[in-house]
């Protein structure tokens, strides 16, 4: 086989392999998420609200891979979500003192966030606020992706 033909065979190969690991790391998440709850359950979870927030698409460091578009409750039992996440693995919802809608912002209050719960739907949740946090404490929810150390997206909420 002449040189060019083996490299052409070699660069197409490899570049069949990224797409196939990327489109992978997309819909393995999509593929092992439980069932989301129906808008009537986030509804009802949403009556004990304290209070409100909205994720939006348009944080800083949000992309077309990395977004929350939606309404948040936040209550002392329940957090509840009627909206969408873009998908992605290893999801955590962070409360702030803060506003943060930056990877870096993340990373330097970090120290200073509770950590609420692992988010594992991406069309509508539902998450437990442990009794040890107090909401009234922070005024940011803010979704993180751990494995990756992305910033997803942020809502404040006081």
């Amino acid at each position: 086989m002449k040189l060019a033909k083996v490299t052409a065979l070699t660069i197409s190969h490899c570049l069949a392999i990224t797409i196939g690991f990327v489109a992978g790391i997309y819909a393995l998440p999509l593929l092992l998420a439980p069932e989301a709850p129906d808008n009537i359950a986030v509804a009802i979870a949403s009556k004990d609200r304290q209070f409100t927030g909205n994720f939006s698409r348009d944080r800083l460091d949000s992309d077309a891979f990395h977004w929350g578009d939606g309404e948040l409750s936040v209550g002392n039992q329940r957090i509840s979500f009627l909206g969408s996440l873009a998908p992605g693995p290893d999801y955590n919802l962070y409360l702030s003192p803060e506003f943060v809608e930056t990877k870096a912002t993340f990373n330097q209050l970090k120290s200073s966030m509770a950590l609420v719960g692992s988010v594992k739907t991406f069309d509508n949740f539902l998450l437990d606020v442990p009794s040890n946090i107090d909401i009234t404490s922070y005024n940011t929810v803010v979704i993180w992706c751990e494995t990756f150390g992305q910033f997803i997206t942020s809502a404040t909420y006081q």
